[in-house]
């Protein structure tokens, strides 16, 4: 009990301390209204930083949820700081009128498609002139406005990299329609769809999508379902949140002692492919080049000595130089790999800059100092 009180209590510290949350009054031209937005930005933000934005609707219900879990995924699980916006829409049932569709076609109607265009013609062009954003864009809705969202997949290129469906409440052959766009999208979209026990017990459609979009065989289609059988509708919006984060920012974490055995040491080609392949794919999925995290470096120097890929040493220790220039780790990293070369005087030289840089993780001085002896005995030097 004392554990589940302390870990809650450091979650509201999260949340009080690592972002800074706002409200603004928007004037829609589109919509020839006044709404309210609330912003959750983190702390630290620096122009000099790049933050993919997190669009989430039907807010009094979502954004707080959100907005705490992507701080602590952020601080937490390698995902990347981000901004997240949420549109409040209870005030004079603005949810019904921004998400309604006509019944027969399925599609938006006339108040709709300006709800539509005010969130990709106004607020997001108003967030990216104020911040520094990366391309990387991700949306949640919830029962209507989780239908909602699949109308930006109608156009002809995604707005949003992410989808977040959380039990939705189907329009009119959504079922087919969403599969089919999915299908023929170009770039990679992540599709989450969260459902509830009491929503299954009713709805005819949401099966048919689950495995219609199950079936698309599209590398671009990352695709996600989860189902909370003991949830009821209303409870649902705070499972699963935490869980389309997993799932979207995955290959924002570090490397876990399973992906290290299951992956990079079952690998066929030089384990430095692994890294390379892993932040080249950060980079394309999400518009900035993330630092290379030191648990990373580690595990794929652990494969290079496990494996005998002494080759993947030198890509490696280059790496390190650029990006902890203080410190001795690519060089130490570059002498093990002249030495596993058979250039043992190279070796040496390496070593001993090694030897006057500042000790990092595991490597200290002393190491440095046992390979400079170890090589001066074998060699004479």
């Amino acid at each position: 009990m004392k554990r589940i009180i302390f870990a809650f209590a450091f979650f509201l510290y999260l949340v009080d301390s690592q972002a800074q949350i706002s409200q603004e009054t928007f004037e829609s031209f589109k919509l020839q209204e006044r709404r309210e937005i609330q912003y959750s930005i983190p702390e630290d933000y620096s122009e000099e930083n790049k933050y993919p934005i997190i669009i989430v609707l039907d807010a009094e219900y979502l954004f707080d949820n959100v907005a705490a879990t992507a701080k602590f995924y952020s601080k937490f699980h390698g995902m990347p700081k981000a901004i997240v916006v949420g549109i409040n829409q209870l005030k004079k049932d603005f949810r019904y009128a921004d998400c309604a569709f006509d019944e027969n076609s399925g599609l938006p109607d006339e108040k709709s498609k300006l709800f539509f265009e005010f969130i990709g013609l106004e607020l997001i062009p108003h967030i990216e002139s104020k911040y520094n954003t990366a391309p990387f864009k991700m949306i949640f809705g919830y029962d209507i406005s989780a239908n909602f969202i699949n109308y930006y997949l109608f156009k002809g290129e995604s707005l949003f990299n992410s989808y977040v469906s959380i039990s939705p409440t189907l329009a009119t052959e959504m079922e087919t329609r969403v599969p089919s766009r999915l299908g023929a999208m170009e770039k990679t979209i992540f599709y989450n769809l969260i459902t509830d026990g009491e929503i299954l017990k009713k709805s005819t459609q949401l099966p048919i999508l689950n495995t219609a979009i199950k079936s698309i065989e599209s590398e671009n289609v990352k695709y996600f379902y989860t189902e909370y059988k003991e949830a009821d509708h209303t409870s649902v919006a705070t499972y699963g949140i935490g869980k389309a984060f997993d799932n979207v920012f995955k290959m924002f974490k570090p490397i876990s002692p399973a992906e290290y055995k299951t992956q990079i040491l079952t690998s066929e080609g030089p384990v430095f492919d692994y890294l390379s392949t892993k932040y080249d794919m950060i980079e394309k999925l999400f518009g900035f080049r993330k630092n290379i995290d030191l648990n990373d470096i580690m595990a794929i120097y652990a494969a290079s000595r496990k494996k005998e890929d002494f080759e993947s040493l030198k890509p490696l220790s280059d790496i390190c130089k650029k990006q902890y220039p203080e410190t001795m780790l690519g060089f130490y990293f570059e002498g093990e790999y002249f030495e596993q070369m058979g250039e043992p005087k190279k070796a040496l030289r390496t070593f001993e800059k090694a030897f006057g840089m500042q000790e990092i993780d595991f490597l200290t001085k002393d190491m440095a100092l046992e390979k400079i002896d170890a090589l001066k005995a074998d060699f004479g030097f």
